[in-house]
């Protein structure tokens, strides 16, 4: 690399891959899309190598990207966490409750660097579905939450709708009809609009695998069982794939629990979890 990194650039390039474009990247940060598009080109200048595919329909990772991006997300991640460090002291306890979904995604070690800059402060981490995060929620285990928002009582304090991304192996033939999936088991939410995309195609499709884990329809994405449509934080390298119709959307919430205005570790445990949600 011919210079450091520019944490502008970086945020940037990280919120574009977490958007899929460019034009959403540039809403979400109150910038024009040329002015983004001059940052990336930088960025990639810096870096000696592309770092997103362009299309049509959005921007996908190369290589490059798919090594940088865990880089560039815990270098923002614990940007926010230094500046918070420098204010009120941060101690107390706060329960955190997160879609399994995110758990392989940047987040766990951003909370695990968060728990060590900050040594008088404990978090407890609860994943799971939304009914599983639910019950944690009535029990009073759980400060705040990032999770489908529609399973918790308390109205999201904030949003984000994030793009959601095919995975196969390359051994499976993606144009078989109908399609192999592989499946999260009900109750998910997130699994009829995926359905609903298919056949709004005409795309057949059969139900190859079903498991209630992230790591279980990985698993069975890996063995070539079947696709399966997943937050793209969550694609392994090498299964990502392109050419089945466009997935839709689908939208986190962070819930906040009542009482809870003014705590300095809530507050600061938000900021990790927006910053990289």
């Amino acid at each position: 690399m011919g210079s450091d990194l520019d944490m502008a650039q970086l945020r940037v390039f990280v919120t574009c891959t977490r958007s899929g474009s460019i034009s959403r990247a540039a809403t979400a940060l109150g910038h024009s899309q040329p002015a983004l598009s001059q940052q990336l080109r930088r960025l990639e200048r810096t870096v000696g190598q592309p770092l997103l595919h362009r299309a049509a329909t959005g921007v996908t990772l190369t290589k490059a990207g798919e090594a940088l991006l865990p880089y560039a997300e815990r270098i923002l991640a614990l940007s926010t966490q230094a500046l918070g460090a420098t204010g009120p002291a941060i101690q107390g306890h706060c329960g955190v409750g997160l879609l399994e979904d995110l758990t392989t995604a940047p987040l766990p070690q951003a909370l695990a660097d968060f728990t060590r800059m900050n040594p008088r402060a404990t978090l407890e981490l609860i994943s799971g579905p939304g009914p599983v995060l639910r019950e944690a929620y009535d029990k009073g285990r759980i400060h705040l939450a990032l999770c489908d928002p529609s399973y918790l009582p308390e109205p999201p304090r904030w949003t984000v709708r994030l793009p959601m991304a095919w995975a196969a192996a390359p051994s499976l033939d993606i144009t078989l009809d109908p399609l192999p999936l592989v499946l999260f088991s009900q109750p998910c939410r997130w699994r009829q609009p995926l359905l609903d995309s298919l056949e709004a195609a005409g795309r057949g499709w059969r139900t190859a695998f079903e498991s209630t884990s992230v790591p279980g329809v990985r698993a069975a994405v890996r063995a070539g069982l079947g696709a399966a449509a997943l937050l793209p934080a969550t694609v392994e390298p090498g299964t990502a794939v392109h050419g089945l119709p466009v997935l839709p959307e689908v939208e986190l919430g962070l819930i906040r629990r009542p009482g809870t205005e003014g705590d300095v570790l809530v507050d600061a445990v938000e900021a990790v979890l927006k910053r990289l949600a």
